[in-house]
């Protein structure tokens, strides 16, 4: 009986010990932040403008049809073969896409996706996240750009 009081008596010693205050190798990340566990297309950030020519986009409250027909017509011709606008394929949905990206983000991505990717942390998330695909550039122009923005207001 004696032998199972000491037992238990050096159990809750070691447990007392081990819950101390010295925690030096819990939690340790090694570099790595809690948006790294978040997959790149999952994660909202509408403060970074990415890296490019568009510094501010003015969205009004209501999207203009017209633009956004036009937009509908550019992104058939040169971006669903690897965005379709349901899921995920070579490359991200854009659907929801503004809830997630500044319109300026998206912009600069539209119309320079090498750059982005050299140089936008978060561009260079995404393409890991998908198998280093690069987003070919389009030679997408500015006008361009914010007529498939505004067609990705309406999805």
């Amino acid at each position: 009986m004696k032998s199972i009081e000491k037992l238990i008596y050096l159990l809750a010693i070691a447990f007392f010990f081990n819950c101390g205050e010295n925690k030096k190798t819990e939690n340790v990340s090694y570099g790595k932040t809690d948006t790294q566990k978040v997959p790149a297309s999952e994660r909202v950030d509408l403060k970074n403008k990415g890296v490019g020519p568009i510094t501010s986009v003015d969205l009004p409250l209501v999207v203009d049809e017209e633009l956004a027909k036009n937009g509908e017509e550019v992104y058939s011709k040169l971006c669903l073969a690897c965005h379709m606008v349901d899921q995920k394929f070579i490359g991200p949905s854009p659907k929801g896409i503004l809830k997630r990206r500044s319109p300026e983000w998206v912009m600069n991505m539209i119309i320079n996706p090498e750059k982005m990717v050299k140089e936008d942390p978060l561009a260079k998330d995404l393409l890991e996240e998908y198998n280093g695909s690069p987003m070919v550039s389009q030679n997408v122009s500015k006008e361009e750009a914010r007529a498939i923005l505004e067609y990705f207001r309406t999805l």
